[in-house]
């Protein structure tokens, strides 16, 4: 009877009428698995994985990302919330300076980019957005390192909050996600561990989860305004995404972690580089809507066989072994504070 009910779906052309719908739920489940593992990704994976499918241009794929991202990181959020470990007023104030400015990034892209060359405009941004996400992973992931081999850093859960700082980091965080939707997480969450090297791992990431749906949500609502929004792709989005985030929070301590994340860097990189080139930024095309895909495949192997030896040689100069413990992950969750050996501190995601 299966096998009957799926030869008639495919006789009516169901799966051909539906294949945009169908690719985006596999996307957005595959994307949500690697979020619910890792806590990362998020739209810097969404984002480009939906424009390669071409399921949409650059700005309803946007949009789309973003009202689906409103959905599950208010999840996160209440959860976070209710275990009492976002900084509220940190939160506060970054909301203060992304919210405003997550509403205004689509119309100022709308003010400068004719509707001709908006799509374009928008790879650019996605594509440097990427790279840049790419490299704050880095960033933060050698600040982590330094304050586990540091030690005694960990104890201050809540630190005297700058408002300035934090109102300019929100500010410049929600300009990229109005723009983009890449960034809430990643950008962000880099420049409040360089503001406050003492904010406990639970902190940061409640603080981050808190501050992202309000951003996220002024995001949303801009893009909407500005671009419509196409319910074809947007429900599939919270389709796909929800189930696959909770496996992968279900499957995450079973799951290689450190290579999943050193990979993920890989594919913001070379997701980065392939929509710049997409776009025929300059260095990459000549103005057309090609792909050189000799340079993007020379590109991602070299990233490949480059990052484990230029990891190994960061954790040299900190005074760590080249390979083994701790892993990635332990660095981005360690185990104990320094002044509580044995208590093991594991970050919510």
């Amino acid at each position: 009877m299966v096998l009957d009910a799926g030869q008639q779906l495919l006789a009516d052309g169901w799966v051909s009428t539906h294949g945009l719908e169908i690719k985006t739920v596999i996307a957005a489940f595959i994307v949500g698995v690697v979020v619910g593992i890792t806590g990362m990704g998020g739209g810097a994976l969404m984002t480009p994985a939906l424009i390669f499918l071409g399921v949409g241009d650059a700005s309803t794929v946007v949009t789309a990302d973003l009202t689906a991202a409103a959905v599950y990181k208010s999840g996160g959020a209440v959860v976070h919330w209710r275990e009492g470990s976002p900084n509220l007023r940190l939160a506060g104030w970054l909301i203060v300076g992304s919210v405003p400015m997550a509403f205004l990034g689509p119309h100022l892209v709308g003010w400068v980019a004719p509707d001709a060359d908006l799509d374009n405009v928008l790879k650019l941004c996605i594509g440097f957005a990427l790279l840049f996400a790419a490299a704050s992973y880095a960033v933060r992931l050698y600040i982590q390192m330094r304050r586990v081999v540091g030690g005694g850093r960990w104890g201050e859960r809540d630190p005297v909050v700058r408002p300035v700082p934090t109102m300019l980091v929100g500010a410049v965080g929600g300009l990229l996600v109005g723009i983009t939707s890449v960034g809430s997480g990643s950008v962000i969450m880099v420049a409040l561990l360089m503001l406050y090297p003492t904010l406990s791992a639970v902190k940061l990431v409640g603080t981050d989860l808190v501050q992202a749906v309000p951003l996220v949500l002024s995001a949303a609502v801009s893009n909407i305004l500005a671009h419509g929004l196409d319910w074809g792709i947007t429900i599939p989005l919270i389709i796909g995404s929800v189930p696959g985030t909770l496996i992968g929070a279900k499957i995450a301590p079973r799951v290689p972690q450190s290579v999943i994340r050193r990979g993920i860097v890989v594919v913001l990189t070379i997701s980065g580089l392939a929509l710049l080139d997409k776009a025929g930024w300059a260095p990459l095309g000549a103005g057309e809507e090609e792909t050189h895909p000799i340079f993007i495949g020379l590109a991602g192997i070299a990233l490949v066989g480059l990052v484990p030896i230029v990891w190994g040689g960061l954790r040299r100069s900190v005074g760590l072994p080249m390979f083994g413990k701790p892993t990635v992950a332990e660095i981005e969750e360690p185990r104990a504070d320094p002044k509580a050996r044995g208590t093991r501190t594991r970050t919510p995601r």
